[in-house]
């Protein structure tokens, strides 16, 4: 059995350079690899282009990196909750191409699957299907998507093996499952790490085969984006 753990953060990012783009999962701040960002942060890698649904909040997730202007391209589906993020946008400092969500995950998805390209009828018709070959099946129009294409996959596990197979819980089973595989290098944090065999095959979501570095996460913070309870 291929052991693929890495000893810390530090052993797992080793690679990543200026200019590269990255892939980021998490859906708000559910399920994000907080510890593999809070690296990036202290590598000081600049001029990154990062594809995730969101980009955080201000003072956490990627709004980490945006502090530092460390991104110079944000791909994302929704990013509402974030000031700077709104006003490197406004201000041109920040160049950000929005998706529509789904949109977003099959690009993902496409790119884990080998598929360089799909046809989807969301977005025809507006500024997203600008510049994209269009075309008409069973009389309704569609949009070519082209895969992603990334240098690392940053994703975040509840449990995972040695061998690289991961489980996610909840709603951390977001974009994380369809980052795994799509870039060169996937990296998965993981919450608890087990020796290969003790993970139950019928509850891994993704195997090993589209993982190539896995390591123990620390003090995860696992923050709630908007916090709402029930008056009293």
């Amino acid at each position: 059995m291929i052991n693929k753990t890495v000893n810390s953060v530090v052993e797992a990012l080793d690679g990543i350079q200026d200019g590269m783009t990255l892939m980021l999962g998490g859906f708000g701040l559910c399920g994000i690899p907080e510890n593999s960002i809070a690296h990036l942060v202290k590598l000081n890698v600049k001029n990154l282009t990062c594809i995730s649904n969101n980009a955080g909040v201000d003072d956490f997730g990627l709004g980490l990196l945006l502090q530092k202007k460390q991104i110079d391209k944000m791909v994302s589906s929704y990013v509402g909750e974030n000031d700077e993020f709104e006003r490197q946008m406004l201000s041109g400092e920040l160049e950000v191409e929005l998706t529509p969500q789904g949109t977003l995950a099959e690009k993902c998805r496409a790119a884990q699957a080998g598929i360089p390209a799909f046809y989807t009828p969301a977005g025809y018709g507006t500024e997203v299907a600008e510049g994209k070959e269009t075309r008409e099946f069973d009389g309704k129009m569609y949009v070519m998507e082209e895969a992603y294409k990334a240098d690392f996959a940053l994703v975040k596990a509840w449990k995972g093996d040695e061998a690289g197979n991961l489980i996610f819980k909840g709603t951390a089973r977001n974009f994380n499952p369809v980052m795994c595989g799509a870039a060169k290098i996937t990296v998965a944090e993981v919450e608890e790490l087990l020796p290969a065999g003790e993970l139950d095959p019928n509850e891994i979501h993704v195997p090993g085969i589209l993982v190539q570095r896995i390591f123990q996460g620390e003090e995860f913070e696992k923050r709630i984006e908007q916090r709402t309870v029930r008056p009293r």
